[in-house]
């Protein structure tokens, strides 16, 4: 499948299981996504707490890292900007914002953002970046909308080692495409979960990938024994 056929479909597959896309997040992590978004946001609130800061959260899905970054804007800032390109899950987000305030829905593809170069002082992306058809070519254009200084951060699934990784495997390919068939009727969506992690590239290696893109002081830490992590970086 060619880069626009990856697009398509991870698109459509995003929109058929935005229904139940909050409750399986949810069950099958149990709940330690929400302390995953919230270490996120905590680590970026010396931006977020600029009234004036521009911010944008890419691959917005339903809407939940951009409401724990709200968490700490203060009175009156300006709206983050919480963008996605799959309808469905973009609606549900917006159905947040709306009751909550402070951020407005923007449906866009990561690859192409309808927005100015150097305009934004903060980009972030959670569990998203992992599903872009080209992960170059989204450095590339994440550095090319923010300003200099601007920051950078890409909270996404790893692949820990030893024992941990062991059952993370059994988990990540037999686990979770079961409990993902009994809610959603379809475990394709959740087939596809360990196959894009096994495809994302090691913390080295994306890492010099965001160097390569024109970032510095790029570093990786890890969340909940390496399951997860975040990457972040300095735009030059």
């Amino acid at each position: 499948m060619d880069e626009h056929g990856a697009a398509v479909a991870v698109q459509a597959m995003f929109n058929s299981i935005a229904p139940r896309y909050d409750l399986l997040n949810h069950v099958l992590s149990a709940n330690i996504d929400r302390l995953w978004w919230w270490r996120t946001a905590r680590r970026f609130r010396s931006i977020l707490a600029n009234p004036d800061a521009a911010v944008l959260d890419i691959c917005c899905g339903t809407g939940d890292m951009t409401m724990a970054l709200l968490k700490h804007r203060p009175a009156g800032a300006r709206p983050v900007i919480a963008a996605d390109f799959a309808r469905a899950m973009l609606e549900r987000g917006a159905r947040k914002f709306q009751k909550h305030g402070g951020a407005v829905a923007l449906e866009a593809d990561a690859l192409h953002l309808p927005l100015r170069g150097e305009s934004l002082d903060l980009i972030t992306t959670a569990f998203g970046f992992r599903n872009l058809a080209n992960y170059r070519e989204g450095l590339v254009e994440f550095h090319r909308v923010l300003r200099p200084g601007g920051q950078i951060g890409i909270l996404d699934f790893s692949e820990p080692d030893g024992l941990i990784g062991k059952v993370y495997q059994i988990y990540f390919r037999r686990v979770l495409p079961a409990i993902g068939r009994m809610v959603c009727g379809n475990d394709g969506a959740y087939n596809y979960l360990p196959a894009s992690v096994s495809k994302f590239p090691p913390p080295a290696e994306m890492l010099e990938m965001m160097r390569e893109a024109g970032f510095r002081d790029v570093r990786w830490t890890p969340y909940t024994f390496g399951i997860a992590g975040l990457f972040t970086g300095v735009r030059i």
